[in-house]
């Protein structure tokens, strides 16, 4: 009988698919970056086959997942490795490398697929996730891009990344704008397992002699956290300063919250959570101004009362020498005034 050879995490680069034969709840909370999930069981099963083992036996909950775990194979070759070439090398892996995964690979390499298993499945990616958090960002310099609120940072990390510059997006990788009003409208945001994931895979493609580009955070975005090695690093780069024009921070302010704007109901919830901060008068004004569509007079007094002042004390407190740092004029929020800044930053040594 063949037996699928076992591969560990540092080979994953070496096959051609990476097959996540967990339940898709499983597959949800976390997998490798660029995973296809082809479950052996699906949840319903999975609970299903858990309540047989402790409430009857392990011999019939064995029977029974035998016959499902076959079935369900039986319909992913049918249906996704049919057309595969002999050549095709997947790596399969389950929670702990045992028999999900073993039993998708046997199959898979009695066909004749030059097939492997993951050696200790799921929980030994995630523990190479954790060290190399732990390990990685001490190898990079980072650019850290400095700027109140609605100065475009998000916008000029991208327009950094079309010249070729190394951009770390952590906003982007966390789905969220990183304050009381940073949940994005058509994305909720991943779990910390998953944020972990994307940020180790995305660190593991720098070079280690070109600078990163990040914005400066905090040590949460929304509910997920930011690593300690990272943000330890962050602030020991350096600081690259932008500013802009408080007619444009504002005007940039409504394209990024425009959902916002289209729902006042949904930015006053987000404002009542603030009545601890500043009570209930003043968020009882700000919550008219946004009944009236008074847009700019609210972002203004939001910027004045509640971004702007905790933004210097944070980023004072991170990056002592902002003040002193030569900033870079923001003067078009248009995609052409950020490709203006970005080539001006990233040609500096």
């Amino acid at each position: 009988m063949k037996l699928a050879p076992a591969a560990n995490v540092a080979q994953l680069s070496e096959f051609d698919e990476i097959i996540d034969v967990r339940s898709p709840g499983e597959f949800a909370l976390d997998h490798i970056p660029g995973a296809l999930n082809f479950p052996v069981l699906d949840d319903a099963e999975r609970v299903r086959i858990g309540t047989l083992y402790k409430q009857v036996s392990a011999f019939d909950a064995k029977k029974m997942g035998a016959a499902l775990v076959s079935h369900n194979i039986a319909r992913h070759i049918e249906t996704h490795f049919i057309d595969k070439p002999r050549t095709w090398k997947p790596l399969i892996y389950c929670w702990r490398g045992g028999n999900r995964s073993g039993a998708m690979a046997h199959i898979l390499k009695q066909i004749g697929f030059d097939v492997a298993q993951l050696e200790g499945g799921y929980k030994a990616y995630r523990a190479s996730v954790v060290a190399d958090l732990a390990r990685l960002p001490a190898q990079f310099h980072f650019r850290v891009v400095c700027g109140p609120t609605g100065s475009g940072k998000s916008r000029l990390l991208q327009a950094l990344a079309e010249t070729d510059a190394q951009v770390l997006d952590l906003e982007g990788l966390a789905a969220h704008r990183g304050s009381v009003l940073g949940n994005l409208p058509d994305a909720p945001q991943p779990t910390q397992k998953m944020f972990d994931s994307q940020l180790s895979w995305t660190l593991k493609q720098f070079d280690p002699t070109q600078p990163v580009y990040v914005e400066a955070e905090s040590k949460k975005i929304g509910v997920l956290r930011v690593p300690d090695a990272l943000l330890a690093q962050m602030r020991a780069g350096e600081c690259v300063r932008i500013e802009i024009a408080t007619p444009l921070r504002v005007a940039l302010l409504k394209q990024e919250y425009v959902h916002f704007l289209n729902d006042p109901a949904a930015l006053q919830a987000k404002l009542d959570c603030l009545v601890s901060l500043y009570g209930h008068e003043v968020i009882a004004h700000w919550n008219a101004l946004a009944a009236q569509h008074a847009w700019d007079e609210l972002v203004l007094l939001l910027l004045q009362y509640h971004y702007d002042p905790a933004y210097a004390k944070s980023t004072l407190r991170n990056f002592p020498a902002y003040t002193q740092t030569p900033a870079v004029l923001i003067d078009d929020i248009n995609p052409a005034g950020f490709s203006a800044a970005a080539k001006q930053i990233h040609t500096q040594p």
